[in-house]
């Protein structure tokens, strides 16, 4: 009988796509994969060590299925992904029930990996960070009819409040036939909706072509025919070029949807950061985007209690976020990260202080949500669905302006046969927490 495999995925969505090329190679090798990881032999559990409550999230995965390894409920524990590539030693000196680690250069490893563990082997594998597998065959985790791209690994923007190029190293492209091949691939596969991933995109080709080749690359994936919706995350604001601007306008198949972290605005706060720009050039960019691509969902991340960070540096911020009116905002207060120029900083602030005012910046965004999203009323609005909703009686998907997992929904009523995948035509009725709730238009 196979062994039976399951994997937690922790994170980003980048690394999700590490964990889809893993469970493709464990299938390939014959064994039995299974969506509910505690009724399995070995458990791969694909950390994230972005900040600390994702370190949190993580060790407590781990020692979740520690305790059922003591029960005798599963065998094995394989632990790989961010966490264990940043902490090693560390991981295997505090959890000793975590069987395997391996780090994320020793990917390709994993079938080697699972037997072991399943032998009852211990051991530790790390690799260097360039040798990540950054192409081959995928199992998409998330509902069939939309993927991740990820587009390049690493970063060298070496912002310095952040742990990702200790992790995954420098910046390196994929080449774009690699790159359109696997597009080619997930659209014969039934994916309709590609959201292109890096940790910066707009940084695409540089490395490999010696100038920026997301526009390029963008323009090659609307030629797939079954594509219906491309949409670009993470775009580092120095290189939202006018190219790029232009390509999003004109391109049918590429969502008007602009995914750009900012993080802060004030020019002290941003120079700190290892970051460029100001409050005045960052409102210059939005407002051009906006002027180029007519519609335009904006979306942006932000960081509150960084080092030095005072109560007026906040205040502009949130003068900032009412002024430009995003439409899409999430906000994460100041992790501390060891090894990062930042966590040593002078004028480190008060853990609570980060928490109340990122709350602070939330509840302001939520108003701001609620009013962009009344503007949808009695329009007409294209969502892919995504299921059914029981307690509510309602469809419920997503329009071209919400990305998966960290956007609002759609809910909606239909007297005509829909399901999970289709694209369909809804009249917007009434707003409720940002969320639309529409009825389906026929004909």
């Amino acid at each position: 009988m196979a062994l039976k495999v399951g994997m937690v995925s922790l994170g980003c969505s980048k690394n999700q796509v590490d964990a889809e090329r893993m469970l493709s190679a464990l299938r390939d090798d014959g064994f039995e994969l299974s969506s509910d990881a505690g009724l399995c032999d070995v458990v791969i559990i694909n950390t994230c060590g972005f900040i600390e409550d994702a370190k949190k999230e993580s060790i407590e995965n781990i020692l979740e299925f520690a305790a059922l390894k003591d029960e005798g409920r599963i065998k094995a524990i394989v632990v790989t992904g961010c966490l264990a590539e940043r902490y090693r030693g560390e991981l295997a000196k505090e959890i000793p029930e975590a069987d395997v680690i391996l780090g994320i250069g020793r990917n390709a490893d994993i079938v080697a990996a699972v037997q072991k563990a399943a032998g009852g082997e211990h051991y530790m594998a790390f690799g260097e960070k360039t040798d990540l597998p950054m192409e081959g065959k995928r199992i998409i985790c998330n509902l069939p009819f939309y993927a991740y791209l990820k587009i390049a690994e690493g970063c060298d923007n070496r912002c310095s409040y952040c742990a990702i190029p200790l992790i995954r190293g420098g910046f390196r492209s994929r080449t774009m036939e690699n790159i359109l091949a696997e597009a080619e691939v997930l659209a014969m596969q039934g994916v309709t909706e590609l959201n292109v991933v890096a940790q910066d995109t707009t940084r695409y080709g540089e490395d490999l072509y010696g100038t920026f080749m997301l526009p390029e690359l963008l323009r090659g994936l609307c030629k797939i025919e079954k594509l219906h919706w491309i949409r670009i995350l993470y775009c580092y604001p120095e290189r939202v070029t006018d190219e790029l601007l232009d390509v999003v306008a004109s391109e049918p198949k590429i969502v008007k949807y602009m995914d750009i972290p900012i993080q802060h605005v004030g020019a002290a706060i941003l120079k700190g950061m290892n970051r460029r720009g100001d409050g005045e050039t960052l409102t210059a960019l939005m407002k051009k985007i906006r002027d180029k691509i007519p519609g335009v969902a904006l979306r942006t991340t932000l960081i509150t209690g960084f080092p030095g960070e005072s109560d007026a540096d906040f205040e502009a911020l949130c003068d900032f976020i009412k002024d430009i009116e995003f439409d899409r905002l999430g906000c994460f207060a100041y992790s501390q990260e060891e090894d990062t120029p930042a966590a040593t900083m002078p004028g480190q602030v008060d853990e609570d202080i980060r928490q109340r005012r990122c709350e602070t910046v939330m509840d302001i965004q939520m108003d701001i949500m609620q009013r962009r999203a009344e503007r949808f009323l009695g329009r007409d609005v294209e969502v892919l669905c995504e299921g059914f909703d029981r307690y509510a009686g309602m469809w419920f998907g997503r329009s071209a302006m919400d990305a998966p997992d960290v956007d609002p929904k759609v809910f909606f009523t239909t007297m005509e046969p829909v399901g999970p995948g289709d694209y369909v035509t809804v009249r917007v009725e009434s707003v409720m927490d940002g969320d639309l709730i529409a009825s389906r238009i026929v004909g």
